[in-house]
């Protein structure tokens, strides 16, 4: 396996990373080689398609949501 040394890295990084490494109860080098992985690994999102997939899974849910406008009306009918 290869070795490789991290330069001027801010502090502030350093010390999130250490807190999550803590955290998770991992090291610091377990935590660095996670988050590099799932930097370097990740999947670009297609948006398109998640947003088609959101939109058709919520016109399945048509009529399930409660708007203010409905509870405007029951806050009414209660009061009368």
């Amino acid at each position: 396996m290869a070795t490789m040394t991290i330069k001027n890295m801010p502090d502030d990084l350093y010390a999130a990373l250490k807190e999550t490494a803590a955290a998770n109860r991992r090291s610091l080098n377990s935590q660095a080689i996670l988050c590099l992985e799932r930097a370097v690994r990740s999947t670009p999102i297609d948006t398109r398609r998640l947003l088609s997939r959101i939109r058709a899974r919520r016109a399945r849910l048509e009529g399930i949501f409660v708007t203010d406008a409905d509870i405007d009306e029951a806050k009414r009918e209660g009061r009368e």
